[in-house]
Parts: structure tokens; C-alpha cells; sequence
């Protein structure tokens, strides 16, 4: 088609992917076009300012590494990627909500054995006894794995660090629950901090004036075969960021108690000469749907 203006370029590009043969590619090209060009004409985009998005957003990709995804730090700071999990985890009431993944899971983590080890191995901060109890329908579920991931208090997770190796690992582990679907383990009590400002993600946040911090929170990863594997947080009651998560992965359901605990004895029976903090969270999982 010749002679297009700003209103018919829309159905030409639409013409054009119509002979794709992958229909889902289709679909999703042809509503991107479509949205793409209908905020354009909203917002009536100057070549300028659309050169200044090119730059920021070839910026965004030479900033990603194999330790950083800048590109899903963006997706994460503007709900997207919340929006997604959501819509991917629809979930009975009741049943534990997916929140985002976030950038610093390893898959090669130690794997612990038994309960009540102490994966801070150093870390600074306050004592946390964690108890895990996984259940499905009111029963527990034995033999899940379950990922553990989270930030020390001066909110730094072990990845950060430069010279940080798989043998590194701290306050980070994988367990399996036992057969009352239970998982323990010692750790430190987590802090809220920033998400990275040094890219343009920063700059962006910079910018619009929004807050650059997450709530203190655990990261969890529940996997079992038969249930739709569970990513979700466990974010601290109180915390002064709950209503204003930089990555918006805040649920009512997600939040819990780290409870202060004086000098005395632990969950697990161990006698603390100090003041510590327990946290004991119900996580219920969703069976996998059979085709």
C-alpha cells in the first residue's frame, strides 16, 4: 500500500504479519502494533522524544549481563511483570498467591538435609528461626523441594558481592519438606533496601519521583510434582514499604509475622543467650491441572 499516513499504517503492518503462520506470534504482533501505534497517536510522540526511547531502552539491554537483567527490572518497576504472574496463577481463595520472581534466585544452591540448619553462615543481622508448614487441600505435602532466598540486614543478598561463588552461598538453601509437609531452618532477620539505581531503571524512578525500596520479605520456591509450582514472598507485618513495593509483588496473603522473641529457648529447642525473631508461615499449594 502507498501514500500511508499516521491513521492507515496500522492495518498495513497488521496485513503484513497476517500470512505468520505461529497464530499465538500473530495475536500477539498484531495487538502490539496496534497499541504501540494508538499510544503514539495519544500522545502524539515526537521523532525526539521516540529517539530518546530508542536510546534508553538500547541503554537497558547493553546493562544486561549474566548476573543483571535490567530489562526485567524495567518490566518488574512498571507492574508488568506482577501483572503477568497474576494473570499466569489465577488461584482459589485460600490457596497461597504467586508473586514475582525477582533477580537474585540460584538455581545451584546448597541443598541442606533435616531441619534447623543455620544457612546465615555469617550474615549480618538479628537471629530468625523460620518455620515452613506446606499443605494442599488441609494435607501436608511431603517430599517438596523448597527454595529459599533472601537479603541480609543491611540489605545485600550473597549474589551482590563481587567475589561471590556458588560456595559462597548464604541465606540461601534448598530443602524438602518432611512428611508433615515441614520445613525449619536458622537464618537472619531480612531488611527492607533498594532496588539497583545505578541504570535506567534508576533513572526512570529518579525521574517520576517513585520509591526506589522493597519490604523486608523471604523468597520462596515450592515445587512438587502434581501442583502448580508456588514463587511467592513472605513480606514483613509492619513494614514501612508494604503499600509502596518499587516491583508492586505485595499480597495481603504473602505477608507475616517475624515475631521479636527474648533471650531463652527456640522453637527448635536451642537456648538463645540473645533476643531473636521467629517467623512460622502456612504455604498451600494448588494441584496441577490434568489435561
Amino acid at each position: 500500500m502507498l501514500d500511508l499516513n499516521e491513521y492507515t499504517i496500522t492495518a498495513e503492518v497488521h496485513r503484513r504479519f497476517a500470512g505468520a503462520p505461529d497464530l499465538r506470534l500473530r495475536e500477539i504482533l498484531t495487538a502490539l502494533v496496534q497499541h504501540l501505534h494508538d499510544f503514539a497517536r495519544e500522545v502524539k510522540l515526537t521523532e525526539p522524544e521516540w529517539m530518546t526511547g530508542i536510546e534508553f531502552l538500547t541503554r537497558t539491554g547493553q546493562l544486561c549481563s549474566n548476573t543483571r537483567q535490567e530489562f526485567v527490572l524495567l518490566s518488574d518497576t512498571f507492574g508488568l511483570s506482577q501483572l503477568v504472574v497474576a494473570q499466569s496463577h489465577s488461584r482459589e481463595e485460600g490457596v497461597s498467591e504467586q508473586t514475582v520472581f525477582g533477580p537474585f534466585h540460584v538455581e545451584e544452591a546448597p541443598k541442606v538435609a533435616g531441619l534447623n540448619s543455620d544457612i546465615a553462615k555469617g550474615a549480618t543481622g538479628d537471629p530468625l528461626y523460620v518455620s515452613a508448614h506446606v499443605l494442599s487441600a488441609g494435607a501436608p505435602v511431603a517430599k517438596a523441594v523448597v527454595d529459599v532466598w533472601h537479603a541480609d540486614a543491611d540489605g545485600q543478598y550473597d549474589v551482590q558481592d563481587a567475589n561471590w561463588t556458588i560456595e559462597k552461598s548464604r541465606m540461601r538453601a534448598v530443602f524438602e519438606t518432611d512428611a508433615d509437609g515441614r520445613i525449619g531452618f536458622w537464618s537472619v532477620l531480612p531488611k527492607s533496601y533498594p532496588i539497583p539505581t545505578d541504570g535506567t531503571v534508576g533513572e526512570m524512578i529518579r525521574a517520576t519521583k517513585q520509591s526506589s525500596m522493597r519490604p523486608a520479605h523471604v523468597h520462596f520456591r515450592i515445587r512438587r510434582e502434581g501442583f502448580d509450582t508456588l514463587v511467592t514472598h513472605v513480606f514483613a507485618n509492619g513494614d514501612t514499604y508494604l503499600d509502596a513495593d518499587a516491583v508492586f509483588g505485595v499480597r495481603s496473603s504473602c505477608i507475616g509475622n517475624y515475631e521479636s522473641r527474648p533471650p531463652g529457648i527456640a522453637p527448635d529447642g536451642r537456648v538463645m543467650a540473645r533476643h531473636f525473631f521467629t517467623l512460622d508461615f502456612c504455604f498451600v499449594l494448588e494441584p496441577a491441572l490434568t489435561c
